[in-house]
């Protein structure tokens, strides 16, 4: 009897897992196996002109490193297109004497998600994220920093709504 339920539960799960794959609580379609990023375009004075590249270029080397997808540019199966939206920095924490505490850099970056494989899963979304400093720090010095930081939340916002339907 116990080796019944055994097979019968080995069983279950072998069905389960045949329409997709799980890792670190992501799912993705077993028929899905590329992906392809161009670099995003620039819809905001004042940024850095390659970060649209970087942004890119993080966001591939993420997909690389936590999915089993290749990267494609000729026929993939997913694509995610998208422009940088706004890089700004404005002033936070207003103090006595009309001064600031702290600067903050805001990021965001607008995604057009396409399954090449299933027409109806397509999405479009705008993902945002800041880091605030210290008014004292030149941007320039701390700029690359503070990117990564924000870049390191986005795309794992991206990350979560491609892969695990949040």
């Amino acid at each position: 009897m116990m080796h019944k339920i055994t097979v019968y539960i080995m069983f279950s799960c072998a069905l389960a897992l045949t329409g997709c794959y799980s890792f670190k609580g992501i799912s993705i379609p077993v028929e899905v196996e590329t992906f392809y990023i161009p670099e995003l375009t620039l819809k905001t004075p004042n940024a850095p002109a390659d970060i649209g590249q970087t942004f890119s270029e993080f966001l591939k080397q993420k997909f690389l490193n936590e999915t089993k997808l290749n990267f494609d540019d000729l026929t993939p199966h997913i694509e995610f297109v998208g422009e940088l939206t706004r890089y700004q920095v404005t002033s936070v924490a207003p103090q006595p004497g009309e001064t600031t505490a702290f600067n903050r850099l805001a990021i965001a970056v607008r995604l057009d998600y396409t399954n090449n494989l299933d027409e109806e899963d397509k999405w479009s979304n705008t993902f945002s994220f800041y880091q605030d400093y210290n008014r004292d720090d030149n941007l320039l010095d701390i700029q690359d920093e503070l990117i990564q930081v924000i870049f390191t939340q986005i795309g794992e916002d991206v990350f979560n709504k491609a892969f695990t339907n949040w």
